[in-house]
């Protein structure tokens, strides 16, 4: 397989960053898991996904090499920057103060008063802890393996690159709950979400761009001036949804 490094920093950067997001939140439910159920299971289970995860990508990846490129491009395209602007809408209302800030502390505690409530954990194995690490690295692991993919097959030689940048993500994100046996709360991952979803949209409508057959002036450095104008327009967006918040609020009090 070829592989496409001139091309290759925008896809292993968006790619890292996502990723981060994710592995974080799954990082906060499997220390909640070890420390209540224990890390047997929970590492067995955590590392069973991982498994499972890595295989998506080895058999999704290559098989998408066999459609055309443009319909790839417009499959994929627009269904990244449909996951991109999910993104990007959870993290105006979060920055506006219409909805809270995601709190991975607050996230742990709730993991862990759950499992406490399940009872004594087991000796030895223990499928609770299995089960719940297994699930929620599943879940999270599937949006990374769905960006890694959008990211990579849209254009010939970008999987590997973007699968480093997962793969660096996921390094980093194991390293910190080996030192610190906690959850990962000095990264700032409201404003990740938001540069992660600023990213995915400007990917997604250039990728889905390509796939209709439009020619994009200065061609991948049109990348860098959409990211620039999602950017622009979701900071604008801020003010208003928080004034809007703030009227529909004095108009309950009123």
């Amino acid at each position: 397989m070829e592989i496409d490094w001139t091309h290759a920093g925008p896809s292993i950067a968006a790619a890292f960053f996502a990723s981060l997001v994710e592995f974080i939140e799954a990082l906060t439910i499997v220390l909640a898991v070890g420390a209540v159920r224990g890390w047997r299971g929970a590492l067995g289970g955590t590392g069973l996904a991982l498994a499972s995860l890595l295989a998506l990508v080895i058999v999704l990846g290559p098989a998408l090499t066999r459609i055309p490129l443009q319909a790839v491009q417009l499959g994929l395209g627009t269904l990244l920057l449909l996951f991109g602007m999910r993104w990007l809408r959870k993290a105006i209302l979060r920055a506006s103060g219409v909805i809270p800030l995601h709190d991975e502390l607050a996230a742990y505690a709730r993991e862990r008063a759950a499992l406490e409530a399940m009872g004594v954990r087991k000796s030895g194995w223990d499928r609770v802890a299995a089960a719940t690490a297994f699930k929620i690295t599943m879940i999270e692991g599937i949006e990374v393996v769905f960006i890694v993919i959008a990211l990579g097959a849209a254009r010939a030689g970008l999987l590997v690159p973007a699968s480093l940048g997962a793969l660096a993500a996921l390094v980093l994100v194991i390293l910190l709950g080996l030192l610190l046996h906690r959850p990962v709360a000095m990264i700032p991952e409201n404003t990740l979400k938001f540069i992660v979803g600023v990213l995915l949209c400007a990917f997604g409508t250039f990728w889905a761009g390509e796939g209709m057959g439009l020619t994009w002036s200065g061609e991948d450095w049109s990348i860098p001036a959409l990211n620039a104008g999602f950017l622009a327009a979701a900071l604008v967006a801020i003010p208003i949804c928080g004034g809007r918040q703030r009227m529909l609020a004095a108009g309950e009090r009123a």
